[in-house]
């Protein structure tokens, strides 16, 4: 009687652990999800979603297949980054070798605005206070005045 019940545990217990198979829907969404952040390897800059490319079509098989055996997008994310490397990354990782990719666009807009500024410094236009005319430019002015009126 013990064995049984045990054997009745046991069979309910693997209920628990078995896993739904995701629908049709789910799986498509799921996939086109995670594809949007997966770059086609061949294509420049375009995810394996919107790319017509052979390669990337094969890609999208495989994250589908992916899904559907239960791997999580992260799964499938990393899975696809350990074969393809991390240009397979449409947001690459802040790493040491992608320093330069993620600080380079701050460093250059800092480094043209310190030249623009040094730049504007050196072309500082030279203005001179007028100086006062003399009597005769005066009187020349006054009678030049005059002979228009």
């Amino acid at each position: 009687m013990r064995s049984v019940i045990c054997l009745c545990l046991l069979l309910l217990s693997s209920i628990a652990f078995a896993q739904t198979v995701p629908s049709a829907e789910e799986v498509e969404s799921r996939a086109r999800e995670v594809g949007r952040s997966l770059r086609c390897v061949v294509c420049q800059n375009q995810s394996i979603e919107e790319s017509d490319a052979a390669l990337a079509k094969d890609m999208r098989v495989l994250v589908r297949e992916r899904i559907s055996v239960g791997a999580t997008d992260a799964e499938i994310i990393e899975f696809m980054r350990l074969r393809y490397g991390d240009y397979v990354l449409l947001k690459p990782p802040l790493q040491k070798n992608t320093y330069l990719l993620w600080f380079l666009p701050a460093l250059t807009i800092f480094g043209m605005g310190i030249w623009l500024i040094f730049a504007a410094r050196r072309q500082k236009p030279n203005i001179e206070t007028p100086r006062q005319l003399t009597e005769a430019e005066q009187a020349v002015l006054k009678r030049v005045m005059d002979d228009n009126t």
